[in-house]
């Protein structure tokens, strides 16, 4: 890997992904003014040990994941990020063992009953690793020996590291989040329709459910294939925008049921509402215009879908891409805002998190040989992502590469402190079979089943029993671990 370091400059090529799931890498030289990004922050208490401190230095680590972003670079390209650190400043290498995310379970499980298992795999709660599962099966083992969610480092994350915890110890490191949703729209279909745009609403605070309900209903017409909304898995947006989850945890690692939310309730009625004033394309049954791909988006531009709720990152694409699905971005059109809120709530606005790609979260795994090392990979990595350096970067990278406008940026930052402000995590991931099924249906069920979905009141009495009976089995199963 070719490196340039400067004390005046630092020389960076930024390498992004194009299109999802690609491996083609289109390199962006930037030429930055530079701080001293590490005195800014030590001065925060923010630091990383030196070599001859830090344990897993001069090691090699055992990375098992259905992707490696680290090492894939071409010898002609230059990456600021925290794995340099990790190779130039503490002499480690990455042993880099593959897999695929369908089969990563039984890989994962062949390695350490064979007495070779890796040391780090990515982490969340979609990946295989999955908590609380995973931690009661003994695949992954607690990270506080090695990570302390009161340095001042990590302490940022401390509420969400919570989550993933039973008896008082961490099963995950908890290194970026992303804003899980956004509501992203055509600032042109918006004013051809005379509507306020969301983003003056929201900074007005005036994003509200009637007020998005209002645009919704106004603007489809089912003879004209016309759908308010679409999305990709936006069926718990209006539940997350209330604070409140159909499952909880508590400060003990125990899960408890909260269907009788009345918060919930409110959130649950509103999507049936919208449901049956025909504003959810196809009508609801889980049937996106696009399916999946390059279209996610469709239907935007056209005028034929108003809001396409999804991740902000389906936007880090090429601009023909981005400009072909959503809008002009060129001219502006594109524009996102956070989920409207509750006027009948506590007047705040909430959105879930999701953790950044592969490199969000990581998990140890149980009898790993250099949990040291690992340890040492996610600090390096946990050090770059707060790197104001790399932040001018990043923010540049959106503004040239991709034309992301001043408004953009700044609601990116919006998101992102509100999801920070009141961390919230889909529990999905890697539930036991019974409960998972339940939960699905619970919080999946009025919209995917169309036009024949049943009230949350209905809902709810269908599942209660099977659900608080699989909660209270998965406790049990937590107890006994604990014990």
């Amino acid at each position: 890997m070719k490196r340039i370091l400067s004390l005046a400059f630092v020389i960076v090529m930024i390498v992004a992904l194009v299109g999802c799931g690609s491996n083609k890498r289109e390199p962006i030289k930037l030429t930055l003014s530079t701080e001293d990004s590490e005195a800014i922050l030590k001065a925060a208490g923010v630091t990383l040990p030196d070599k001859s401190e830090a344990a897993g230095a001069e090691s090699t680590v055992k990375w098992f994941c259905w992707g490696d972003p680290f090492q894939n670079y071409s010898d002609d390209e230059i990456v600021n990020t925290g794995f340099w650190t990790f190779t130039e400043k503490y002499g480690c290498s990455l042993d880099y063992i593959e897999t695929t995310y369908f089969d990563a379970a039984d890989d994962l499980a062949a390695a350490v009953v064979s007495g070779t298992p890796p040391d780090v795999m990515t982490g969340g709660v979609n990946s295989t690793a999955s908590f609380p599962m995973r931690a009661i099966q003994g695949t992954i083992q607690p990270i506080d020996p090695w990570i302390s969610y009161d340095d001042p480092l990590w302490a940022p994350m401390k509420g969400l590291a919570e989550k993933f915890a039973i008896g008082g110890k961490h099963y995950q490191i908890c290194i970026e989040t992303t804003p899980a949703n956004v509501v992203p729209y055509n600032r042109r279909v918006i004013e051809e329709y005379g509507y306020d745009d969301p983003a003056e609403l929201y900074y007005n605070d005036e994003w509200t459910w009637e007020k998005f309900y209002d645009m919704c209903v106004d603007f489809s017409e089912p003879d004209e294939d016309r759908f308010a909304l679409d999305g990709y898995a936006f069926e718990g947006m209006f539940v997350e925008s209330t604070g409140q989850q159909i499952l909880m945890n508590d400060e003990n690692g125990r899960y408890y049921s909260n269907l009788d939310s009345p918060e919930i309730e409110r959130g649950q009625d509103y999507l049936y509402n919208l449901l049956k004033n025909d504003c959810l394309y196809g009508r609801g049954g889980w049937s996106l215009r696009t399916g999946s791909g390059d279209n996610w988006g469709a239907g935007v531009k056209d005028g034929l879908c108003l809001f396409y709720v999804i991740g902000e990152t389906f936007f880090e694409n090429t601009v023909e891409l981005v400009s072909a699905n959503w809008g002009d971005i060129a001219n502006g059109e594109l524009m996102f805002a956070p989920l409207p809120r509750d006027e009948n709530g506590d007047g705040i606005y909430y959105c879930s998190s999701s953790f950044d790609n592969i490199k969000g979260a990581m998990v140890i795994i149980n009898d790993a040989r250099n949990p040291e090392g690992a340890a040492l990979l996610a600090s390096c990595i946990r050090f770059k992502v707060i790197d104001p350096v790399v932040q001018q970067i990043d923010e540049r990278q959106m503004r040239e590469k991709y034309l992301w406008n001043d408004d953009m940026i700044e609601m990116s930052k919006e998101c992102q402190r509100i999801a920070d402000a009141n961390f919230i995590i889909d529990y999905s991931g890697n539930l036991p079979d019974g409960l998972q099924t339940v939960y699905g249906n619970l919080a999946r069920s009025i919209v995917r089943s169309g036009q024949n979905a049943s009230s949350w009141a209905q809902l709810k009495e269908a599942n209660r029993e099977s659900f608080e009976y699989y909660i209270e089995e998965l406790n049990n199963m937590i107890e006994e671990f604990d014990s």
